[in-house]
């Protein structure tokens, strides 16, 4: 019998299960309730064997007999493909699902190599995995991830939808690597919305404002307002200031902090001069801490707060009446593009930043910076006192000199 469409249609169900025939095993089942699957009847090692090849109409009658020819020819080649096919069910039924792809990727990748590991736990949490989680990870197409991100630039995130698309790339590179996906979704996707870099530094009148608003913003912890105040005293980054541990800082001798390899971007150790006012800010957090091994506890957990919790306070919390907006971030680029507006050399600015240097002199530079680096720091402090108490002052900060 040669099967037609029309001839397909026309099969009605019966009481019974029963089959229809075409040729060499190809044949029809049709149950009860209507369903109709095309199936292919063979013998494997002299017995008999059924592989359901799809179900009609889903399965086109074009795509069913390339199904049944490709399965003869296996069985041509001595391989079952009944069996294949189970194996094949069975790898798509334990393949992982976007969920257990995040859960893998945090716990592998991102923890051990991310200082911002929980952004993307933030990320994932909020626009990925109630969306995408129950879902093989293999099956996310390029199409599902531009809609995904058209749906937060919708909503008017545009800078998020940027995120969360580094993110998606960062885990789905990170599946090719371990083979659980074949390839990424995420190639040739473009960050969906424009980013200009930030050139903001705020002005003398901002930061005494800022200095003065953090005291009166009575929503806001002092840890936070500490936190903010000291990137600004030492202009060092925010996921450091926030992570400091006591063990890191040492008062003798004017006092330094040690910022760790493992917390730096570069991975090397830096030690940062502390001026009067950073030792002031950091005594007064001190005081607010007991014995907690971390100068910026939080208030949830045994760590320290987060830089996503600074971020949230001045959101939340912040300074609204201030008249201007600023980020964390821009604290630590006010303070050294002040520090260079005192005639500060940009070098001894970047070894207070812990810039990577690259070339033939940063490998053989070998100098501390040490003191002029203090040099600076303690500048930088009094011109940021003057400024806060409003003091006119024509201090030139002294000459920084080379040498040990």
């Amino acid at each position: 019998m040669k099967f037609t469409d029309m001839l397909l249609r026309n099969l009605k169900p019966q009481a019974q299960r029963y089959l229809v025939w075409e040729n060499n095993g190809f044949g029809i089942r049709v149950s009860p309730k209507g369903r109709k699957s095309f199936i292919y009847s063979y013998r494997f090692e002299r017995k008999a064997r059924f592989l359901t090849l799809g179900d009609y109409p889903r399965m086109t009658l074009a795509d069913a007999h390339k199904a049944h020819a490709e399965a003869r020819k296996k069985l041509e080649q001595g391989i079952d493909p009944g069996a294949e096919a189970v194996t094949e069910r069975e790898e798509e039924r334990k393949a992982p699902t976007v969920a257990t792809l995040a859960d893998e990727y945090l716990e592998k990748w991102a923890k051990p190599r991310k200082r911002s590991w929980q952004e993307d736990k933030r990320i994932l949490e909020k626009d990925i995995l109630p969306i995408w989680g129950p879902r093989k990870a293999k099956d996310i197409t390029r199409r599902d991830v531009i809609r995904l991100l058209d749906g937060i630039v919708d909503r008017g995130a545009g800078i998020m939808a940027n995120r969360t698309l580094a993110t998606i790339r960062k885990m789905f590179n990170f599946a090719v690597s371990r083979d659980i996906v074949a390839v990424s979704p995420c190639l040739a996707v473009r960050a969906p919305a424009p980013e200009q870099q930030r050139d903001r530094v705020l002005t003398t009148e901002e930061i005494r404002a800022l200095w003065h608003g953090l005291e009166e913003a009575k929503m806001m912890s002092k840890g936070t307002k500490l936190a903010l105040k000291l990137q600004l005293a030492t202009a060092q980054r925010k996921s450091e200031i926030v992570s400091a541990a006591w063990e890191e800082f040492d008062f003798a001798d004017g006092g330094w902090w040690t910022i760790p390899p493992e917390k730096a971007k570069n991975k090397l150790a830096h030690r940062v001069p502390l001026s009067p006012l950073a030792v002031e800010l950091l005594q007064e957090a001190k005081a607010l801490v007991m014995d907690s091994p971390w100068v910026f506890p939080s208030p949830q957990t045994d760590r320290h707060i987060t830089p996503e919790a600074v971020d949230h306070a001045l959101r939340r919390h912040g300074l609204g009446d201030l008249g201007f907006t600023f980020l964390p971030h821009d604290l630590r680029r006010t303070a050294a593009s002040h520090m260079t507006g005192m005639g500060i050399s940009r070098l001894v600015v970047s070894k207070l930043l812990n810039h990577v240097e690259r070339g033939v002199t940063a490998v053989y530079d070998r100098h501390s910076y040490d003191r002029e680096k203090r040099q600076a720091l303690e500048a930088w402090g009094r011109k940021l006192n003057s400024i806060i108490e409003d003091v006119k002052t024509n201090v030139i900060p002294i000459p920084m000199v080379s040498g040990g």
